[in-house]
């Protein structure tokens, strides 16, 4: 039940942190990577926030026997940079950058019923699910 009440946190926290920062709006998204246009840095300050808080913080927990509320880290295993990677990060990028939603924002946004975020939720879902199936008829 601690982790669950742990998780619970964790997500209002950051759900909390995405809507004051503004990210759960997309045009703002969309605004930062318009860089020949009406460009927005706000965006900006976010990562750089994200990026300093993992340099900060990363290396000392890590130093930890383990987490507070599992058995052990789950780190990846594999350090490799293969096409699956690389066609993921490209789709990733590319469905950000027409959509202006990741997966965090886009899952606040549904949860406030806003009906773009639902769509990309929906949407979000089906390519997991059809990921799984295609992921489970390649050999290993």
């Amino acid at each position: 039940m601690t982790r669950w009440i742990a998780a619970l946190l964790a997500g209002a926290l950051f759900g909390a942190g995405l809507a004051l920062s503004r990210m759960t709006d997309p045009d703002i998204v969309l605004a930062f990577l318009d860089i020949t246009g009406d460009f927005d840095p706000r965006l900006a300050f976010v990562l750089f926030g994200a990026v300093a808080t993992t340099l900060i913080a990363f290396r000392p927990v890590l130093r930890r026997p383990g987490p507070l509320l599992a058995e052990r880290f789950q780190l990846p295993l594999s350090h490799a940079i293969d096409v699956p990677l690389v066609t993921g990060a490209l789709l990733f990028g590319v469905g950000w950058g027409l959509a202006g939603y990741c997966p965090g924002p886009a899952l606040v946004g549904a949860a406030a019923g806003v009906d773009t975020a639902v769509i990309f939720v929906a949407a979000m879902i089906a390519g997991s699910l059809l990921q799984g199936a295609t992921a489970r008829r390649r050999p290993a």
